[in-house]
């Protein structure tokens, strides 16, 4: 990574005294030198003793265990982001494990449901559907000028929690502090924004501390109106600037995509980002077993957004193999509300209707899992417990080896436990969750269940779009970042039951698929600079490293 630059060229423009001492850009605390402190007019505002980050480090870590609940560290990260960006990337980078289901999921959900409890510091830009006309002077109020990467999200479709309208801002929070821990994007070029367009969320609604607008959702045209108006302000204020959306509800997620992505530098990243990492949990699978994914069938258990995102990119790569796209979508199967998704079904949307398939109505699960006898479960649904024992065992009992993804998430909205499915496969499943789970010992073995997290990849997607300055992002891109991270599965985390690598190489991860991005950029012709001598030393030298800069 390479050393931190100054947002502030010239000594000059720095702000002395308490003003840089509350700025978390450029905050380094008691690790001023005694000649910074001097020169910034810093002395007597600190305590004379000058700490290294690595003693800091220690104190913030040693505080960070002592809090007692995943909340209370939640708030505690929080605080240090606000006051000290560089070393709370330090700690968060140094100890990713540890951090990331606290600054992440499953955490995250439940300070989003505590948010206008915890509220603190403002943090990132809200704009409300009363600001139609004013979004790009909204923009404008923002202290820096030049971003890479902005997450968005309108609130509604918070994990697998729903509307939580403005309380949602913890989602772009988090993911941007993925962005610059895991994918090396400068924390002072990413900007979070919520667009509170109201909640249907009665209890939020009759909420005295609610934080967000006091109202039913904006929908139909007008709303339509505001998030043009929105895309059209971020990128004449930020013209460079990747959008990712995210938490949008399934009515506007994929619609959204497919309006924008065309004309903008944009994804989103429950259906793109999903798609991709649970594209490369499969193939890790499929070298587990030594065959081949176009020969599976696949049951998707949930029919929404990311479900639809998921099957796309199989589809993909499916024909990548060989199979006419008629096919490969013949090969996967969907449960709904309703039950299986048949053709004799009425009123099926445009996208359910490309997966029906010729099979009597079946509204029971475990009929459904009878009938198309999948080979992999993906679970999508946002209900927790819904893979149930009977289910589980009737997957083992058709399959040597059952592929059980349960990616739901936060924790409770898991469809099964990582123990629960290898103590009703006898050991036998090859299991991936959307939240953490620990290690599970069946006999005399341990499993090390994989997390399916999308930080494995919209960091190094996202890298790779800044370097090269695209001014598309493809789903190419997110299928040669799905077979990337496959590629870095070891052969020993396969036979440990890990379908992913270790967190602790994410920044590798993300530097290599940043590069593969880059280069489809390059090659498709839609990168606004020329191709760099060393793609590799740019990539690398664009990345963020939380070591402090020295000011004098």
């Amino acid at each position: 990574m390479s050393k931190k630059k100054s947002p502030f060229t010239h000594l000059n423009d720095l702000p002395r005294g308490v003003d840089i001492l509350h700025n978390p850009i450029l905050n380094k605390g008691t690790a001023f030198t005694l000649k910074e402190r001097q020169v910034l007019g810093l002395k007597g505002l600190l305590p004379p003793h000058v700490l290294t980050q690595d003693e800091q480090k220690v104190k913030v870590l040693s505080a960070f265990r002592g809090k007692q609940s995943d909340l209370e560290k939640y708030i505690y990260l929080l605080a240090l982001q606000d006051r000290n960006e560089y070393l709370f990337y330090r700690l968060i980078i140094d100890e990713i494990e540890e951090m990331m289901p606290i600054i992440y999921t499953p955490t995250v959900g439940k300070a989003c449901q505590e948010f206008a409890h915890i509220y603190r510091r403002p943090r990132g830009i809200y704009i409300s559907s009363n600001d139609q006309g004013s979004i790009k002077q909204i923009l404008s109020n923002w202290i820096y000028k030049d971003l890479d990467v902005i997450v968005v999200t309108d609130g509604e479709r918070i994990l697998g929690l729903g509307d939580l309208g403005a309380d949602g801002m913890g989602i772009p929070i988090g993911k941007l502090s993925l962005y610059t821990a895991c994918g090396g994007i400068d924390p002072a070029r990413t900007l979070p924004i919520t667009i509170d367009v109201g909640t249907n969320n009665k209890e939020l609604l009759a909420e005295p501390l609610y934080i967000g607008l006091r109202q039913n959702r904006l929908r139909g045209e007008k709303y339509d109106a505001l998030i043009d108006e929105f895309m059209e302000a971020v990128t004449e204020q930020f013209p460079d600037v990747l959008i990712q959306f995210e938490d949008f509800a399934n009515q506007n997620a994929k619609r959204l995509l497919e309006k924008y992505r065309n004309d903008y530098c944009m994804f989103n990243d429950d259906i793109q980002g999903t798609g991709s990492v649970t594209l490369a949990g499969l193939l890790s699978a499929m070298r587990l077993l030594k065959t081949q994914l176009k020969d599976q069938k696949i049951l998707f258990y949930g029919a929404g957004s990311a479900a639809f995102g998921i099957a796309e990119m199989i589809v993909q790569k499916m024909m990548q193999s060989g199979l006419s796209i008629e096919k490969a979508r013949k090969q996967i199967y969907f449960i709904d509300s309703k039950g299986l998704v048949v053709k004799s079904r009425n009123n099926l949307n445009e996208l359910k209707l490309l997966y029906a398939h010729s099979f009597e109505e079946n509204s029971d699960f475990l009929s459904a899992v009878k009938v198309a006898q999948p080979s992999i479960l993906i679970g999508v649904s946002g209900q927790g417990g819904a893979f149930t024992e009977p289910l589980i065992r009737e997957m083992g009992r058709v399959n040597s080896h059952p592929i059980i993804f349960a990616l739901s998430n936060p924790t409770s909205k898991s469809e099964c436990t990582a123990e629960q499915a290898y103590n009703w496969t006898g050991g036998r499943a090859i299991f991936a969750s959307g939240s953490p789970f620990d290690p599970v010992q069946i006999e005399n073995k341990k499993f090390y269940p994989g997390q399916g997290n999308n930080a494995y990849i919209f960091p190094g997607v996202g890298l790779g779009v800044v370097v090269s300055k695209s001014s598309l992002i493809t789903d190419e891109m997110f299928i040669v970042a799905a077979d990337t991270l496959a590629n870095m599965v070891t052969e020993k985390d396969l036979k440990k039951g890990r379908m992913y690598p270790s967190l602790t190489k994410i920044c590798d991860i993300s530097y290599k698929i940043a590069i593969k991005v880059a280069n489809i950029a390059f090659d498709k012709n839609i990168a606004r600079i020329p191709t760099p001598e060393n793609l590799e030393k740019t990539v690398r030298d664009t990345m963020f490293s939380p070591e402090y800069p020295v000011y004098i």
